[in-house]
C-alpha cells in the first residue's frame, strides 16, 4: 500500500554552504546522489557465495542548474574568492574607419577597454590582421579602444570585438593553480517537497564534499546548464551525513 506522505516531485532545492557561507544553486534541473559499496563474496565449492561482504563505499552526486553563478562557480568549485566587477565582450560592434587621417574607430567601451578580439568588414566577414602600427590594407592596430587603419580603408565598415572591463556589478576571480590535493570543502543540503501533502518533506545533508568535475556545454537553440559533480566523505566526528524522511 503507498503512502502519499512519502512521495517528493520536480528538482527540489540544493544549497552548498562552504565556510563563506550558504549559496543556493539557482533554476536546478535536476540532482542525483549514488551510494555505492565493493562487495566482497567467500566461496566454497558451491556456485553461490557462502558469506558476502560489504567493502569500501562511495558516495557521489551531480547537480544541473541553469544559473550561471559567479559565487558558486568559485566558492564551491575552484575555491577562488570572487569579487564584484566582471570582464564584458563587445561581439561585432558596427563601426566605420575615418574618412581622412589618422582612419580611426573608436570602439564604445574605449575608456575600459581590455582586450582586442578581432575585426572584419561589414560587408564580406573577411578578418583584417593586426600589426603593432603602420597598418598596410587589411591590417588595422589598436591601442586603449581605439583602431587605426590604412588609407585603403578609409570609409568602410568594419565589425569590431573585444572586452572591456565594468566594477560595479557581475563577479570575477583569477583561476589559480593550486597545488595537488587543495580542494574546497563545502556541506550539501538538498530536499523535494511533496506538492499534495502539506508539510511532506525529505531531505539528505551531507556535511563534508568536494565537487571533482565542471562541465559547461553550449548548444545552438538551447540554455546552458552547468553540471557539477561531487563526493562525500566523513568529517572530523566520522559522520558522513543524515536523511530525513516524511515517514
Amino acid at each position: 500500500m503507498s503512502n502519499n506522505t512519502s512521495l517528493a516531485f520536480g528538482s527540489g532545492v540544493l544549497i552548498g554552504t562552504t565556510s563563506a557561507g550558504p549559496l543556493q544553486f539557482g533554476t536546478l534541473q535536476d540532482v542525483s546522489v549514488d551510494f555505492s559499496f565493493s562487495v566482497k563474496s567467500l566461496m566454497g565449492q558451491y556456485q553461490f557465495p557462502v558469506a558476502v561482504a560489504r567493502g569500501a563505499g562511495k558516495i557521489s552526486g551531480k547537480a544541473k542548474f541553469a544559473n550561471i553563478d559567479g559565487p558558486i562557480l568559485n566558492t564551491i568549485f575552484f575555491g577562488n574568492t570572487p569579487a564584484t566587477g566582471q570582464t564584458l565582450w563587445s561581439y561585432n560592434e558596427g563601426a566605420t574607419v575615418g574618412a581622412a587621417s589618422p582612419y580611426t574607430a573608436t570602439v564604445a567601451n574605449a575608456a575600459t577597454f581590455d582586450a582586442n578580439l578581432g575585426v572584419a568588414y561589414a560587408s564580406s566577414g573577411l578578418q583584417l590582421t593586426p600589426v603593432a602600427s603602420s597598418p598596410a590594407a587589411g591590417q588595422y592596430s589598436v591601442a586603449s579602444g581605439v583602431y587605426t587603419f590604412s588609407s585603403a580603408d578609409a570609409g568602410k565598415a568594419v565589425l569590431i570585438t573585444y572586452s572591456y572591463t565594468q566594477s560595479v556589478a557581475g563577479s570575477k576571480a583569477v583561476i589559480s593553480n593550486k597545488l595537488m590535493g587543495v580542494a574546497p570543502t563545502f556541506q550539501i543540503d538538498f530536499y523535494q517537497t511533496n506538492p499534495n501533502v502539506a508539510g511532506a518533506q525529505w531531505s539528505l545533508r551531507l556535511y563534508s564534499c568536494i565537487s571533482s568535475k565542471l562541465s559547461m556545454g553550449s548548444k545552438l537553440e538551447d540554455f546552458t546548464i552547468p553540471e557539477m559533480d561531487f563526493e562525500a566523505f566523513a568529517n572530523a566526528s566520522n559522520d558522513i551525513g543524515q536523511l530525513n524522511t516524511a515517514i
